[in-house]
C-alpha cells in the first residue's frame, strides 16, 4: 500500500503561517502525497507552488462549524476552484441535520456541488463525533443524493475524531456511490491501515510525514 498516495496532507489551524504552508508544500512533492489540504486563503500561494506537480490542492468550505448560509458555502467553494483547488471538503450544516431539516442540509451540500461542478470533487465533512448512528447514515444518504463525490468523518477540531466502526457505517451507507475520507486522530501506519480496512479511500492527517516515515505521534486534530 502506498500510504502517501492515500493522504490529504493537512494544515488546518488558525496560527498556520505562509512558512508553514511552504513546508507543508514541500513536504507534499518530497513525499508524494494526493493533495494538501488547507485553508482557503492559502490556495492561491499553493496551486502557484504546485503547478508543475501531481500533487493536488484542497481546500475546506464551512470550515469548521458549518453554520455559514448556503449562498456563502457555495461563493467560498467557486472562488477556491478559481483559485487552484481541486478538491473542496465542506462542512454540512450539522444542526440543521440533527434538527430534521433534511432539505436545508441537501440544499447546502448542493450549492457546493454545483460550484464544483466539472471543476473540483466535493467531500462532505459530515462530522461523525456530533451525530448518532441514525444521523450519520442520513447524512451519507443526502450527500450522495446531492452527488458528492466523497463523505469524510471528522474536522479534526470537533469532540472527536476518525473511527474505524464510523467509516465501516459511511462506507456501507453509500456503497459504490462515494467515496469515505477518514479524517481527525490519525498518527500513525497502523491508523491509516485501519481506516482503509474499514473502508476509507483517503487520510486527512497532520501527521503525514510521520505516517510515511513510520513514526507515532501524539497529537489533537489531525
Amino acid at each position: 500500500m502506498d500510504l502517501a498516495k492515500l493522504i490529504d496532507h493537512t494544515a488546518l489551524k488558525a496560527e498556520t503561517t505562509e512558512e508553514d504552508i511552504l513546508t507543508l508544500v514541500s513536504e507534499a512533492k518530497d513525499y508524494g502525497f494526493f493533495s494538501v489540504c488547507i485553508n482557503p486563503v492559502w490556495v492561491p500561494l499553493a496551486a502557484e507552488q504546485l503547478k508543475d506537480s501531481q500533487v493536488k490542492v484542497c481546500t475546506v468550505i464551512g470550515f469548521p462549524l458549518g453554520a455559514n448560509a448556503a449562498e456563502t458555502k457555495a461563493f467560498e467553494a467557486a472562488q477556491a476552484i478559481a483559485n487552484g483547488a481541486s478538491e473542496v471538503d465542506m462542512v454540512i450544516n450539522i444542526g440543521a441535520l440533527k434538527g430534521g431539516q433534511y432539505d436545508q442540509v441537501l440544499n447546502d451540500i448542493q450549492g457546493v456541488v454545483g460550484a464544483a461542478k466539472g471543476k473540483a470533487l466535493v467531500k462532505v465533512i459530515i462530522e461523525t463525533a456530533l451525530l448518532t448512528d441514525e444521523e450519520k447514515i442520513k447524512a451519507c444518504e443526502l450527500a450522495v443524493e446531492a452527488g458528492a463525490d466523497f463523505v469524510k468523518t471528522s474536522t479534526g477540531f470537533s469532540t472527536g475524531g476518525a473511527t474505524a466502526a464510523d467509516v465501516k457505517l459511511m462506507k456501507k451507507t453509500v456503497g459504490s456511490q462515494a467515496q469515505v475520507k477518514a479524517s481527525g486522530g490519525i498518527h500513525s501506519k497502523e491508523d491509516v491501515e485501519e481506516m482503509v480496512a474499514a473502508g476509507a479511500s483517503r487520510i486527512g492527517a497532520s501527521a503525514g510525514v510521520a505516517i510515511v516515515s513510520g513514526e507515532k505521534i501524539k497529537d489533537s486534530g489531525y
